[in-house]
């Protein structure tokens, strides 16, 4: 969800896929990417990529952090960006062309059946992709497969919900009309905010020298609070079930609320949130 979450990695959520959301990721790609690029970068440099590596983003939607590490890598080095929804990869491929980028490639797939032979990358990264996988266990045993011995993964997941962002937007609806914030059992960003939860997926996939950390990083919208707000509607598929259910008499109100949450960020043009994110890795 870029929010910057990612498309789906399951077939049972036909919604990440939806029509509104691309139109919305298309929409707002360059200020989404400038939201999340302290993120991307946080993750990357985290990942730390070296010139000529071959690397697998899985879940990367409108394209990043595979531009980025395309950057990183350099022309001697090639990254794969996989993802389920071809649609979103569609707008990634457009935005590595606009940038001259001829290392970088899509791949439709799901990543609990990834289409690369065993012993193919240097590094594999997700930003914001790991929270939505179907079975996290299944995705890292294949993700683990196609590294070469001694090569890394890592990710980016989000922290809690109770931070600025999340607050100002989701938090003012949930407020509002109760109920579950997630569907139960449906994709839930926060799966893995509890320190050390990714940690354990990623032991029980094979993965040893695992780390974690929890970063706070600029979360930044170089815009309104109502483009930020209609991103959020457009692009958040897990709280759809929420807002669905948001009765239309309601929604004045709530947008007014949300709008006056969101402004307290305001600095000159731009709305700083921060946010905080939990950074794991583990090697092959």
């Amino acid at each position: 969800m870029s929010i910057p979450s990612k498309s789906e990695f399951s077939k049972d959520e036909p919604a990440w896929g939806s029509s509104y959301r691309l139109v919305a990721s298309d929409k707002w790609k360059a200020k989404s990417a400038a939201m999340g690029k302290a993120v991307t970068e946080a993750l990357v440099d985290y990942a730390e990529p070296n010139p000529g590596m071959t690397v697998l983003d899985v879940g990367s939607g409108t394209g990043e952090p595979a531009i980025t590490l395309a950057r990183r890598v350099g022309p001697q080095g090639h990254v794969t960006a996989l993802d389920l929804s071809a649609e979103l990869l569609d707008i990634a491929k457009g935005r590595a062309q606009e940038r001259g980028l001829k290392n970088l490639r899509t791949q439709p797939a799901d990543v609990h059946a990834v289409p690369f032979a065993d012993n193919c990358f240097d590094l594999a990264t997700s930003r914001f992709g790991v929270m939505f996988f179907h079975d996290p266990v299944l995705a890292l045993r294949e993700v683990y497969r196609v590294l070469r011995p001694q090569a890394r993964a890592c990710f980016a997941a989000w922290g809690p919900f109770e931070q600025p962002y999340w607050q100002t937007t989701m938090g003012v609806v949930h407020k509002r009309v109760g109920g579950p914030l997630l569907r139960p059992g449906g994709p839930d960003p926060f799966r893995f905010a509890a320190p050390g939860s990714l940690s354990r997926v990623l032991r029980d996939a094979g993965f040893r020298e695992v780390q974690e950390e929890t970063k706070t990083v600029a979360w930044t919208w170089p815009g309104t609070a109502q483009e930020v707000w209609e991103q959020a509607q457009a692009v958040s598929v897990p709280f759809r079930p929420m807002l669905d259910r948001v009765p239309a008499e309601f929604w004045p109100e709530i947008h007014a609320e949300v709008h006056a949450a969101i402004e307290k960020f305001v600095v000159g043009d731009e709305i700083r949130f921060g946010a905080t994110v939990m950074l794991a890795s583990g090697r092959k």
